[in-house]
């Protein structure tokens, strides 16, 4: 990387922290370093955390995957059984759903960024606690600098009120756009919801939300 390319990628690293509303920060090598490098360290730092309870039940780390230069990021609420055993995110049914929702608006995983609001699985697949969000919560935040993207898709309840610090239901913040950063948020159904709940109407309504999340895709990406 150039000089004039490395200090390119610590402004637009700065400002896009800024308008997260981070006020401080401490500046180390990877804010000069690639999206894949600087994830690639954050993930190996995270081996082995004990920041909260979920780690006493843990067997894996489940810090993410997909395209580390993404404009699109999908943010789940935790790993389930089968993420906490492979170490990635999404590989079991939801994960399979999730899969299939991306493709019927012309997503593949392969493009986009996944990854969820806990990196640890809770106990029986219970919500994250509020303290365990709010320890997750720097890694999401720097996970998110790195990557810079034009989008989020938040999947549930839990994500979406955590990303947006609000209480209201997913109900009522799905269908519409929210400003997020320098980018925009949109909530969705959780694909677990979604298998519990096969239902017309929420089928129909996620759908209405993936459109409309591609279509800030498409009008926004690089």
């Amino acid at each position: 990387m150039t000089l004039a390319g490395a200090l390119d990628a610590l402004a637009a690293t700065l400002r896009f922290h800024k308008d997260l509303g981070v006020e401080a920060l401490p500046l180390e090598g990877d804010y000069l370093a690639g999206p894949a490098h600087a994830l690639r360290r954050q993930e190996a730092n995270l081996q082995g955390c004990r920041q909260c309870r979920l780690c006493e039940a843990r067997n894996t780390v489940v810090f993410g995957s997909g395209n580390p230069e993404a404009d699109l990021v999908v943010i789940g609420e935790g790993p389930g059984a089968d993420e906490d055993a492979q170490g990635l995110p999404f590989v079991g049914r939801a994960g399979q759903l999730l899969t299939k929702m991306l493709a019927s608006v012309q997503l593949s995983r392969d493009e986009i960024y996944i990854t969820n609001a806990v990196l640890c699985r809770p106990p029986g697949n219970r919500n994250p606690e509020p303290d365990e969000l709010a320890s997750c919560a720097p890694f999401l935040a720097e996970k998110l600098a790195t990557i810079q993207p034009k989008v989020i898709l938040s999947l549930g309840s839990v994500a979406t009120q955590a990303l947006l610090r609000t209480r209201e239901p997913i109900g009522k913040l799905r269908g519409r756009v929210h400003p997020y950063g320098a980018g925009v948020l949109i909530p969705t159904f959780h694909p677990a919801f979604l298998l519990r709940n096969p239902g017309q109407e929420y089928k129909r309504m996620a759908w209405e939300d993936l459109k409309l999340a591609k279509r800030e895709y498409d009008r926004r990406r690089r």
